[in-house]
């Protein structure tokens, strides 16, 4: 079900309009290497799609440095593509006066690259995943120094190389948000089934989730949207910047403010926000004493009045006697009413006489 489901999905991708084709590349820089730690910029994940509020849609690099060098002294925004939940952010980087180098290292790379991962669902015991430390549901994998990986068949073939010999391969972790490097030998002889003993997922309900340190959205607002946002949707799937209105230039940046310092301890956000609201203008507030009533302290009394009516229907069908009725007569004593006639009422019957 899932396979037929993917290749639905991929077809979808396939007849985008030619006009989003033309306005979404499907490409970005993809950052290789980060040598300035003060950017929160993550190797391999991240995209550089856009900078100063434009697409980047030729892979020539030095059109790319000529403006970043014309930002010599201040800043450049860059507009980033993660894989990490295939969502986009802009970022302000300063850049220095003097090298008016960001410390990135580039290289012109499709976006559906990313998607040639391999989800881990289901990890047996005893199993060469299982005694490489492979996690269910929260693993995935994304590649290996062995070669490039392509398409579905791509690890398999790698992992049929590899039989009894031991593979490395890149293991991205969701619930820890770390990468590592995992060596695992394939075999057939562990006693299930598969050479891996793994059950993977592949294609588009298996891509990389946003980390779980990242706040939820809220309810209302929109959790996907497969217009402006993925790869492969929307011809390309470069979704625009912001929630601002649709401009001239395809990149619209999320803000164009420098983000705000961090603030201190005392602007934390209170929970619930507990806050007293200031007082209405134009007249005394009311006491604290007396409250208005609110619409919702009605719905337990209907509530009671409905299990009320319940109850007495139960009743009435149960035939149970009410409190204002008459209690019913005790029951007969041992040995029932005399042949003779029913039981005179507060006398026990007469026994039974010699010989009958």
């Amino acid at each position: 079900m899932f396979n037929a489901l993917n290749r639905f999905i991929s077809r979808l991708d396939g007849d985008a309009p030619p006009q989003a084709r033309e306005t979404h590349s499907g490409f970005g820089f993809q950052v290789l290497r980060n040598t300035n730690l003060e950017l929160s910029i993550e190797p391999w994940f991240d995209y550089v799609v856009g900078i100063n509020g434009r697409m980047i849609e030729s892979s020539d690099p030095s059109l790319f440095a000529q403006e970043v060098r014309n930002c010599a002294g201040s800043s450049v925004m860059l507009g980033l593509w993660s894989a990490k939940g295939q969502r986009t952010r802009a970022l302000h980087v300063p850049v220095p006066a003097d090298t008016a180098s960001l410390g990135l290292t580039l290289q012109w790379t499709p976006l559906s690259v990313v998607s040639n991962i391999w989800h881990v669902l289901d990890v047996p015991a005893n199993s060469p995943a299982d005694a490489a430390g492979l996690l269910p549901y929260s693993d995935y994998i994304l590649g290996t120094p062995e070669g490039v990986l392509h398409g579905e068949s791509g690890l398999s073939e790698l992992v049929e190389d590899h039989i009894g010999r031991p593979l490395r391969l890149y293991v991205y972790n969701n619930e820890y948000n770390v990468t590592r490097e995992v060596t695992i030998q394939p075999s057939r002889d562990w006693g299930g089934e598969g050479a891996l003993g793994c059950v993977l997922g592949y294609g588009a309900l298996h891509r990389i989730p946003a980390p779980l340190s990242e706040p939820v959205h809220a309810p209302g607002e929109t959790l996907f949207d497969g217009s402006d946002s993925g790869v492969g949707g929307g011809g390309g799937g470069i979704p625009q910047f912001g929630a601002a209105p649709r401009s001239s230039s395809p990149f619209v940046p999320a803000t164009t403010a420098t983000p705000p310092p961090p603030s201190s301890s005392a602007d934390f956000l209170v929970p619930a926000q507990l806050v007293s609201p200031p007082p209405a203008t134009g007249g005394t507030a009311p006491p604290r004493g007396k409250k208005k009533e609110r619409g919702h302290h009605t719905g337990p009394n209907l509530m009671d009045d409905y299990f009320k009516e319940q109850e007495k229907k139960s009743r009435e069908l149960d035939n149970a006697p009410s409190r204002t009725a008459s209690p019913l007569p005790p029951p007969p004593k041992v040995g029932g009413p005399p042949m003779g006639g029913p039981p005179r009422t507060g006398s026990a019957p007469p026994p039974p006489k010699e010989g009958e």
